[in-house]
């Protein structure tokens, strides 16, 4: 059994206040979220908010940053547990080819966007990575790996309020956008799948609209999260972490290369069943705590800065991977 000293040499005690803020400010934002069936993302962002004057107290940034970046990379790799390459080889080589379209256009729509109004091509990245792949997981992702000095704290709240919002319009209006369209169950399955942000709301938006809508949209969104790591290589070349150096292409955070482990492990099937649902549930505590942590360390002042124009970055890359995921859905057959 560890020692004192030891403890006190690994920093665990100057983690443990900030961490414990994080987890509690996540439990109650998961027991509101699971009552009134809110976004548990917005949730977790709004309690963090609530919270934001304890930022202010040092003895808590040590494990406030901790959440806030090694909790989230952690979230992230398991988030791979869900996801497994023959599920996504399902969908044929035509509907996997627009998917990809789908996530590089919305991704680059991100960046173009944003530089156009005047942002780092950074902030449009974790604007367009996030709309394209799975909403506030891929958002954090990306700030993660591009650092907080080419985009803030408070840069990645605004990005995961608009985020959250938008998601939960759109689990409302794309079904009944779908039904409208006339698109049968297959076509409405890879629209939801390959439109929306969230995964929960994607899902849940699939199976509004029919189970076999449902299943379809659930493979599709596979496939998306699956497209985090290649996107986030690229984003590694082109956007470089460090304004000051540049990064080798062949130089990648260790979470990335965890995801890439993941998902070939979880495809051989060498992962229980069991341990992947519980690898699920870890990824979803390790996420909401890394978000509630980013609530409260953002600055409000800057959060509020710039007005609603950061916004317009998520709108229109919702609209670019909308128009796509409808016309890739027409042109399948039922």
């Amino acid at each position: 059994m560890p020692t004192l000293e030891v403890w006190r040499s690994l920093g665990v005690r100057e983690l443990l206040p900030g961490l414990a803020v994080s987890a509690l400010a996540a439990l109650a934002a998961a027991y509101v979220s699971n009552h009134y069936g809110a976004p548990l993302t917005l949730m977790c962002l709004l309690f963090g908010l609530a919270l934001n004057f304890l930022s202010a107290d040092a003895r808590l940034e040590p494990g406030l940053a901790f959440a806030s970046r090694t909790l989230l990379r952690w979230g992230i790799v398991l988030v791979a547990a869900r996801v497994t390459l023959p599920e996504i080889a399902e969908l044929g080589a035509t509907a996997l080819f627009a998917v990809v379209g789908i996530v590089g256009v919305t991704l680059a729509a991100g960046v173009l966007v944003a530089r156009l109004l005047g942002f780092t091509a950074a902030f449009g990245a974790i604007c367009g990575g996030a709309v394209a792949i799975c909403g506030a997981p891929a958002a954090m992702a990306f700030a993660s790996l591009l650092g907080e000095r080419l985009a803030s704290q408070a840069q990645l709240t605004l990005v995961l309020v608009g985020m959250s919002a938008m998601s939960a319009g759109a689990m409302a209006v794309y079904p009944i956008l779908a039904h409208e369209l006339a698109l049968n169950d297959l076509q409405a399955g890879f629209m939801l799948g390959a439109s929306i942000h969230d995964v929960a709301q994607s899902l849940g938006a699939g199976y509004a609209f029919s189970p076999a809508a449902g299943e379809t949209a659930t493979v599709v969104k596979l496939a998306r999260i699956a497209l985090l790591a290649p996107a986030m290589m690229a984003v590694a070349v082109f956007i470089p972490r460090d304004p000051d150096a540049k990064i080798s292409a062949f130089v990648l955070p260790w979470f990335v290369i965890g995801f890439f482990g993941v998902v070939v492990v979880n495809s051989l099937g060498a992962i229980p069943p069991r341990l992947s649902e519980g690898s699920s549930a870890a990824s979803t505590t390790l996420l909401a705590c890394a978000v509630t942590a980013t609530g409260v360390r953002s600055n409000l002042q800057s959060l509020t800065k710039e007005g609603v124009r950061p916004l317009l970055v998520i709108v229109a890359a919702t609209v670019v991977a909308l128009v796509l995921a409808i016309a890739a859905a027409e042109a399948l057959s039922g």
